[in-house]
């Protein structure tokens, strides 16, 4: 859509990228952020608790995951696009202007936690911990997308549908300022990412899956999404054979977790854990029979005349 067009049925940017109050100004990403953490570690206790496990352990993973992944999420970023950075010796510190890497990010805030779950829970524990948290890492991305809208970026090419986000001249990429409104290609990742979070569940609950084979749907799930959504976005980024990098990565992950989650499932070198709490009962050691109890047993089963030699019962 051109500049000179109707925006009238089109999404409306914010104004601004935060508020004050006082002599503080607080930025909606860093806000997004909050409420993505707390959404994480609420329903990550709630699935934990259903397993068993003990809810404030998701606190203690959170406490070192989630200044990890900042940390990492930064790393990638300043990395990989580091033409993007500030111009000042605190620019790569600045993360309240945006730019932090999602891969990144999950590297970092998944070696963190798995560092603390290995000295807390025994294997077959910290897999099933990964599929209980693979939802709300979902969950969370979601909502931290909400800060991606506030500081106009993360969008698609231009665009006159209904749904189509208005950005400001100051925000628009070179070459894009006759444009208004643009494809809102973090919004459809928001979707998306809730959609599979609440498939993730419901697979966890109704189908036997063995661990962790839903952390590694939720790394495929989300990386295929992400191939789609690199072949949309606008803003910089480095390009390899004419494609954004992140496209690489992000087909990479996919093949690669799609790959991880047939070999858990197969069990091929014990990569997959048992399938499912149920399982786990059944194959849990049995106290032995009192002597009372095996008598009985042996008056109710039949003596067995007349039965063909060799025959199950």
């Amino acid at each position: 859509m051109g500049a000179g067009m109707s925006t009238l049925a089109s999404i409306p940017s914010p104004s601004d990228n935060g508020f004050s109050l006082g002599p503080f100004f607080f930025h909606a990403y860093g806000i997004a952020y909050v409420f993505a953490v707390a959404a994480a570690i609420g329903i990550s206790r709630w699935g934990w608790r259903r397993r068993g496990g003990d809810p404030d352990l998701v606190y203690e993973v959170a406490m070192w995951g989630f200044p990890a992944g900042l940390v990492g999420g930064r790393i990638y970023f300043v990395i990989t696009t580091p033409s993007q950075v500030p111009p000042h010796w605190w620019g790569v510190f600045a993360i309240w202007q945006g730019g932090l890497g999602i891969w990144g990010g999950i590297a970092g805030g998944a070696a963190a936690g798995l560092w603390i779950l290995h000295r807390r829970l025994g294997r077959a524990d910290l897999r099933r911990f990964m599929d209980v948290a693979a939802p709300g890492l979902l969950v969370a991305q979601a909502i931290g997308r909400i800060g991606n809208y506030f500081n106009q970026e993360l969008f698609g090419a231009p665009s006159n549908l209904p749904w189509a986000l208005q950005i400001s001249p100051a925000h628009r990429p070179p070459g894009y300022l006759r444009f208004a409104t643009f494809e809102p290609t973090f919004l459809y990742e928001m979707i998306w990412n809730l959609a599979l979070a609440a498939g993730l569940i419901w697979l966890g609950r109704k189908r036997h899956v063995r661990p962790p084979g839903i952390f590694a749907l939720y790394v495929a799930g989300y990386s295929g999404f992400r191939i789609f959504e690199e072949t949309q976005r606008i803003d910089y980024s480095v390009y390899v054979l004419g494609l954004r990098l992140n496209f690489f990565i992000a087909l990479a992950l996919c093949l690669t977790a799609l790959a991880w989650f047939v070999a858990i499932q197969k069990g091929w070198r014990g990569l997959g854990g048992p399938l499912g709490d149920a399982d786990e009962d059944d194959a849990r050691p049995r106290p032995a029979p009192t002597p009372a109890a095996r008598g009985a047993r042996l008056r109710s089963e039949p003596s067995g005349r007349g039965s063909k030699p060799g025959r199950r019962r």
